[in-house]
């Protein structure tokens, strides 16, 4: 099934109603799961460049990143465009190489990963989101619905993105 910003806001017409502060990781989620593969892209690039600082620490203190760096290292050494599809693959949770050894990382492997590859964007070294990129109407909600959340909350929003991008290849 395709979901269009239209569709996400079909689906989810009360997803930024947030009267249950506890709802909001929920909703956040579920709206940010909707999204384009693209979108969901520029939404995790914006968070991680923007909130990065506070991220960072949440990320990579207990993240064993030398994991990440051989798959970091071999998207570094691809074509943008190769960088870009491979970028979708983790996102659609298409079955692929990158996939599969991303699926395999814990939970804060993944967001580190993010986050370097983010700061590899930024640096030129990874493909950057194209210049003049219109992110949907609901991608730019759901990044300031999670600019508004607290701390753990972000934590966990990203924490239930990226967990469920990739290909676990232990699962049957």
């Amino acid at each position: 099934m395709t979901f269009t910003s239209d569709s996400a806001s079909t689906r989810f017409p009360k997803a930024f109603n947030y009267g249950i502060q506890s709802d909001a990781v929920a909703s956040t989620t579920a709206v940010f799961k909707a999204l384009s593969v693209d979108d969901q892209l520029a939404v995790l690039w914006y968070a991680y460049t923007e909130m990065g600082r506070s991220i960072t620490p949440a990320a990579t203190g207990a993240a064993r990143l030398q994991l990440a760096e051989g798959l970091l290292n071999q998207i570094q050494q691809m074509s943008h465009a190769e960088q870009l599809e491979v970028m979708r693959d983790l996102a659609a949770q298409r079955n692929s190489q990158v996939s599969r050894a991303y699926g395999i990382f814990s939970v804060n492997t993944k967001l580190a990963f993010w986050y370097e590859l983010s700061e590899l964007m930024v640096k030129g070294l990874v493909i950057p989101v194209p210049a003049g990129y219109q992110i949907s109407r609901d991608g730019a909600q759901v990044l300031e619905t999670l600019k508004e959340l607290d701390f753990g909350q972000q934590i966990t929003v990203l924490r239930k993105v990226v967990a469920d991008m990739g290909v676990d290849p232990l699962a049957d």
